[in-house]
């Protein structure tokens, strides 16, 4: 067996029945390039024999009423390919709207905990097309934040994709094994009693942040503040239902903007993200006076020593909604982001991971109800919305065959930060995922096209 982290399990404690934990990612795919052309069984086969080795995809979680850590994940010996694979048809035409919304109905549903957390749907029937003959087909995957992050999501993403449309199956890689409700208490325990060391080791590292921070402070270096950000109309409770909407820029033009103005590829994202916001609230009087600020996911894989599949740290990024120029707001959030970089850094980068393996589930799932079903979700956000960015392979991808056009990563949202836009570079393109609830905001599709003209701004100064 092997135990979760506190970061890992702090996404199932997070879990309500309305703020469901899992991510997903929307593919269009070419069904022409399959060897000996698509049908579902033989992409249903060639997905079995992947999983083969992938051990990730046949583990369930396992706890023990005495266990006094976190749950552990354990192989699931009833795993059968048919729970976790599902095919479903658009209704016509077919359209990006029709699969919009059945792919907003399917982020809205559970995954369930008694199984390895993941689905996968082929959806046919794309643009009206018959798949088996025109080459069109979109699939939907679904994963547990618990199970990955950004990059051990793309990292598994890359082990059901090949950059060859034919290429063998990989060899057969044995899974974790098993865990008796014994074993799991009494290894819950050994940690649990380790937890005081822990704590003492902690605390100077989490003093030492808390006077770096302060110093920042005073000279004006640190990054923006949560529970700092203003209202907007997406910061309130949300309940079970989605919205998905998606667009693709050209790699190229980002890299063009980034290059002119001496910025990073991360530095132009959040500034298309921020003229987006701009624009979409200004249009209906409800844009505020002050910064939006966003929560920036970051990868600390490579830089931690902590276990678990969740390795990322957190930075708070103000995007100047309030510069109306958008060249002025790209080098104002590029400041903003090299002095909250700055920060993050002194704040260390394990810090968020050790602090949350003394998570606890009930603390976790009360204050959660507790934020929900107050004001405070609209008073006092904790930020505006999640934006983050995964880097992708810029080689042309296979997923069972299908040759990958597009790969829109979708979040989740959370109970006072009702917006996430994730964003993927991958083979030349820019493909950006938005997910929110449509009790909320009810035309995401107006925000998703608000990118393309956002990108014309800033290319318009390059000439």
């Amino acid at each position: 067996m092997q135990r979760l982290s506190g970061l890992d399990a702090s996404f199932l404690y997070l879990e309500t029945s309305s703020q469901s934990m899992h991510v997903c990612s929307i593919m269009d795919l070419d069904t022409s390039t399959m060897p000996g052309g698509y049908t579902f069984d033989r992409l249903r086969d060639a997905l079995s024999l992947r999983i083969t080795a992938m051990p990730e995809f046949r583990e369930k979680l396992a706890n023990s009423p005495l266990n006094l850590d976190h749950p552990v994940w354990v192989d699931d010996h009833d795993f059968h390919i048919d729970r976790h694979l599902h095919r479903i048809g658009l209704p016509p035409p077919g359209g990006r709207v029709e699969l919009a919304q059945i792919c907003g109905h399917i982020a809205s549903l559970p995954l369930d905990r008694a199984r390895p957390l993941w689905e996968m749907w082929v959806i046919e029937g794309v643009a009206g097309t018959d798949c088996h003959r025109d080459g069109r087909l979109a699939v939907m995957t679904k994963v547990h934040h618990a199970a990955v992050d950004g990059v051990t999501g793309a990292n598994l993403m890359s082990q059901v994709c090949t950059t060859e449309a034919d290429a063998p199956a990989p060899d057969p890689v044995p899974g974790v094994g098993d865990g008796t409700g014994w074993q799991i208490a009494a290894g819950g325990l050994v940690r649990f009693a380790a937890r005081p060391l822990q704590l003492a080791n902690i605390v100077p590292q989490t003093v030492s942040s808390v006077v770096s921070t302060v110093l920042r402070a005073r000279d004006g270096l640190t990054m923006a503040r949560p529970f700092a950000a203003p209202r907007t109309v997406f910061n309130a409770s949300i309940s079970g239902r989605r919205s998905i909407a998606y667009a693709q820029l050209d790699l190229e033009d980002i890299k063009t903007v980034k290059n002119h103005f001496g910025v990073k590829v991360n530095d132009v994202v959040l500034a298309l993200v921020s003229g987006v916001l701009r624009q979409y609230l200004g249009e209906r009087d409800a844009l505020p006076e002050s910064s939006l600020v966003a929560s920036v996911p970051i990868s600390v894989h490579g830089k931690s020593d902590r276990p678990g599949r969740n390795q990322v740290s957190a930075m708070f990024a103000s995007l100047h909604t309030e510069i109306a120029d958008p060249v002025e707001r790209l080098k104002a959030i590029a400041q903003a982001n090299s002095v909250a970089k700055g920060h993050s850094s002194a704040i260390g980068a394990t810090l968020l991971q050790d602090w949350s393996q003394f998570a606890a589930p009930a603390v976790f799932g009360i204050a959660m109800r507790v934020y929900a079903r107050t004001r405070l979700t609209t008073s006092l956000p904790v930020h505006n919305l999640v934006v983050s960015n995964v880097p992708g392979p810029q080689v042309p991808l296979y997923l069972l065959g299908c040759e990958v056009k597009s790969m829109y990563p979708l979040g989740p949202i959370f109970h006072g930060s009702g917006l996430n836009i994730t964003v993927m570079s991958l083979n030349g393109n820019l493909d950006i995922g938005l997910v929110s609830c449509p009790d909320l905001l009810p035309d995401l599709w107006e925000l998703a096209d608000e990118f393309a003209v956002g990108m014309e701004e800033l290319l318009a100064p390059v000439g």
